[in-house]
């Protein structure tokens, strides 16, 4: 989707073979569970998000983290780690054809990674880490960098500019709320149009954007009632990508389970998003 008044000069980042965010492009969706949970759960919810972007035509990157870094508790899962994780998406790849996407949280994960991803994400609190952020442009590969809960969407120039440095200029940025107060988020739909006079393309974090971060005690909590509710919102304002965890069984997700968006209502948010996002660039011709 272009900037408002029809300007299409956001991106483009090209993700895979056939995956374009930007450039005047509808939205693309990024959908998966929050963890690779196991080999077994990984392909089967990729398969089954892969039907769905079959049924609806809309561009999907698959999703699932090998490792969560940043659990709030020493107890917490984690996931299978580096090298069984990447072995398990290049299966997802393999056997779905769509394109993959899981966090790094070390410069020296950067480049194993990038044998294996489509694109390296790094994760909202480590946006401002110099040495992770150009460690993940020198693959060259596509970066979605997530801004922090605790930056102003104007700063994330900083982050980006870090990335660019390598030569590396496939950068989306991602937005999933803002600090506020305790245990809670908000979205300030204003950030979006922000984080597009970077030129890069901008997605929306639906999911993470309801999470009540520590909010039940030793982990997070969430209110996945609003996730439609923002995602339309983000549509009409402009985005150019939609980011949704999801899960076949929210309520035994080994991790982020309380904000994701249950796997049934997938195919019809994506509906949803796409009309959405059409008729609000074709009311800005």
């Amino acid at each position: 989707m272009s900037r408002a008044g029809g300007d299409t000069g956001i991106g483009p980042v090209q993700v895979g073979e056939h995956v374009v965010l930007g450039d005047g492009r509808p939205p693309v969706f990024i959908a998966g569970p929050c963890v690779i949970e196991s080999a077994e759960h990984c392909l089967h919810m990729a398969r089954e998000i892969a039907a769905v972007a079959r049924e609806t035509g809309v561009p999907v990157i698959f999703k699932a983290s090998f490792d969560k870094a940043n659990r709030s508790a020493l107890s917490s899962f984690r996931g299978p780690g580096l090298e069984e994780g990447l072995a398990i998406l290049k299966q997802v790849k393999e056997t779905t054809g769509l394109p993959v996407l899981s966090d790094i949280h070390t410069p020296e994960q950067a480049a194993p990674a990038a044998h294996v991803l489509d694109i390296l994400q790094i994760p909202a609190l480590l946006c401002r880490q110099t040495d992770l952020l150009q460690a993940a442009g020198n693959t060259g590969k596509p970066v979605n960098l997530k801004k922090g809960q605790f930056m102003a969407p104007g700063d994330m120039v900083h982050a980006v500019e870090k990335i660019r440095a390598t030569g590396n200029n496939q950068i989306i940025l991602t937005e999933r709320g803002t600090t506020f107060g305790y245990n809670n988020l908000v979205v300030d739909m204003r950030s979006l149009a922000i984080l597009r006079d970077t030129g890069c393309p901008v997605v929306f974090d639906a999911t993470h954007a309801v999470q009540l971060p520590g909010g039940a005690g030793a982990r997070s909590s969430g209110q996945p009632r609003f996730i439609e509710v923002l995602a339309r919102a983000a549509a009409g304002a402009g985005i150019d990508g939609l980011f949704t965890e999801t899960h076949d069984q929210p309520e035994r997700a080994l991790s982020d389970g309380a904000n994701a968006l249950p796997l049934q209502r997938l195919a019809p948010l994506l509906r949803q998003i796409t009309a959405i996002a059409q008729l609000a660039e074709t009311r800005r011709e």
